[in-house]
């Protein structure tokens, strides 16, 4: 008897697919520091030029309610230093906030916490990374309330993007359509992947980890900025399915998934 071949999923599959410009280029993206290290310039024809102060966000940061951290998240760089001394950056661009208990799309709804899960019980501030798929990995970040997280979802990349490029391929099939930069870090699992972000970050702070840090963005975004918007891939939640917990910046180009009707009735 004949058995059917389970389909390995495809990472570059897992979000929907978008019309975006596809020039976006290491060529048109670039980052010098200056001599003291404690500033940056990035340059981006299509992001415009920031300067930015490398100031390390503390605990103080991550300790808020859910919501506000989710929509705190967007604008503020993420860093990953890897074992050789090479630095990775990227600008969070979108997010996901899970509540807890409430929440029936959490992995802690009902207030049940399991050995996957307790990092959304730890301090705020505290990684929870899980697998999907059982090859791919999301990157989450615990607030406050009981079981309380956020998931980061969407990078805008900065620095070493080449490295990224890298990460990505070696799990990417040989034959796969040459990576634009703005594909690097477009999904959850994507820019887990891009940064080399594994298990062995779970239960970690990210407040003081030595490997993986949050600095202060360039610029404070306000409320017309930030899109709201319905989560993506929690079907099986009922109504929490459609409540607007997904925050992304308009008009950016490494969101995964834009919601144009929410756009076109935000003022």
């Amino acid at each position: 008897m004949s058995r059917k071949r389970r389909r390995v999923p495809n990472l570059d599959d897992e979000e929907p697919k978008r019309s975006i410009p596809e020039n976006l280029s290491a060529e048109n993206l670039l980052l010098t520091q200056d001599g003291k290290g404690d500033t940056c310039s990035v340059t981006s024809k299509y992001f415009g030029d920031e300067k930015m102060k490398t100031f390390r966000l503390g605990s103080d940061f991550f300790n808020q309610p859910c919501i506000s951290l989710a929509k705190s998240f967007l604008g503020q760089i993420l860093v990953r230093k890897l074992p050789d001394g090479t630095e990775l950056r990227g600008r969070i661009v979108e997010s996901e906030a899970y509540l807890g208990g409430e929440d029936e799309a959490s992995h802690s709804a009902r207030g049940k916490q399991t050995g996957r899960n307790v990092a959304m019980f730890m301090p705020a501030g505290t990684m929870y990374v899980y697998q999907i798929y059982g090859m791919y990995f999301c990157l989450n970040v615990s607030s406050q309330g009981e079981g309380a997280a956020v998931l980061l979802r969407s990078l805008e990349p900065l620095q070493g993007l080449d490295t990224m490029r890298h990460l990505r391929n070696l799990r990417r099939k040989e034959n796969g359509k040459a990576l634009k930069d703005w594909e690097l870090c477009n999904g959850p699992s994507k820019l887990c992947q891009a940064l080399d972000i594994n298990k062995s970050f779970d239960r970690r702070d990210l407040a003081s980890d030595e490997e993986v840090w949050l600095e202060q963005g360039p610029e404070v975004l306000g409320d017309q900025t930030i899109i709201a918007t319905a989560r993506i891939g929690i079907n099986y939640a009922g109504e929490w399915a459609q409540k607007p917990l997904r925050f992304y910046i308009k008009g950016n180009k490494c969101v995964s998934v834009v919601d144009k009707t929410v756009e076109r009735n935000t003022i």
